[in-house]
């Protein structure tokens, strides 16, 4: 490590990701390791514990980190580093995350909403380096977004603004788990994805996903819908067209509102979706008011599994 370096550390319901990042947002070692999210408080916090504890036996004489990072799922409160209550993390209820890792190391700790430091990291080291107003969003099993302003998270007023994914499109639309009916998150996400590949086929379209699958049509995956796209196969050709009409009439709501200066994509979905950019950019111009909707790019994520780790260092940068 060299003094310019934070530590970075991304909590999931399953895993801690862990790294190291420099000054220049280059990751320079990370490790995963398991996270105890369904026993008690000090379960979960010995875990966090054990990931900040294995970069912190990373050799390199003579050098100290100079602050901790964190990513959680929300809802959290970034201005205090409290979990209030993330369905994935059942551990912590009001629990003061900040503070007890703040105890222990005597150093610097911010906790952050995943996506909104992921959306940071690229504003500062990634694909939205340069630009001033910056939507960033994640498409993976769900759908995150970050908003950056002159190179600071747009919090709104408790700090839980930014829940782009749940943004409602459709009112008679497949009802999120977030209570919502319509959400985007549960019409063009990973798992959004598949839903409607298992549904064509079970109105009889035939597909090379039911082979991929192992004849269990209900195994299918929204990995699995972009590898047969890549075999040119007619369903997962259109489950992916309607999910680019689906993100473009979204987007278009989202640059009619906030305008940004571009927009990033990250997440597993992102891959997927790589040779459909330049398309999706088409049809949000059609989907909005704004005139010069045609002027904004619309970028892949620099960070892709590294994209928490990156984040909370980006905190602390």
């Amino acid at each position: 490590m060299s003094d310019g370096c934070v530590i970075g550390i991304d909590i999931g319901g399953t895993k801690i990701a862990a790294g190291i990042v420099d000054s220049q947002g280059q990751v320079l070692a990370h490790q995963r390791l398991p996270m105890v999210a369904r026993s008690g408080p000090a379960e979960g916090l010995a875990a966090v514990e054990t990931a900040i504890g294995a970069m912190l036996s990373q050799k390199s004489p003579g050098c100290k980190p100079r602050g901790i990072g964190i990513c959680s799922p929300g809802p959290l409160d970034p201005k205090t580093g409290v979990i209030i209550n993330p369905p994935n993390l059942p551990c912590w209820r009001d629990f003061p995350l900040a503070k007890e890792v703040g105890k222990k190391y005597d150093l610097p700790v911010k906790v952050e909403n995943d996506a909104n430091a992921a959306a940071l990291a690229e504003s500062k080291w990634g694909a939205a380096r340069g630009y001033r107003n910056v939507f960033y969003t994640c498409i993976g099993t769900g759908i995150g977004t970050g908003i950056v302003f002159d190179g600071a998270i747009y919090h709104g007023r408790t700090g839980a603004a930014g829940e782009g994914g749940h943004m409602g499109i459709d009112p008679n639309g497949p009802l999120c788990g977030c209570g919502k009916r319509g959400c985007i998150e549960a019409l063009a996400s990973g798992t959004a994805i598949a839903r409607r590949a298992q549904r064509k086929l079970q109105e009889g379209a035939v597909s090379k996903l039911k082979e991929m699958a192992g004849g269990d049509i209900n195994a299918i995956t929204g990995e699995m819908v972009g590898e047969a796209n890549s075999k040119d196969d007619a369903v997962a050709r259109a489950v992916l067209r309607e999910t680019v009409d689906l993100l473009a009439y979204w987007l278009g709501n989202i640059v009619d509102l906030l305008e940004p200066e571009v927009i990033v994509v990250g997440g597993g979905v992102a891959t997927m979706l790589a040779p459909y950019l330049e398309q999706l950019r088409q049809r949000w111009i059609g989907a909005c008011v704004n005139p010069w909707a045609d002027q904004i790019p619309v970028v892949l994520a620099r960070y892709r599994e590294e994209a928490g780790i990156a984040g909370a260092a980006a905190l602390l940068a």
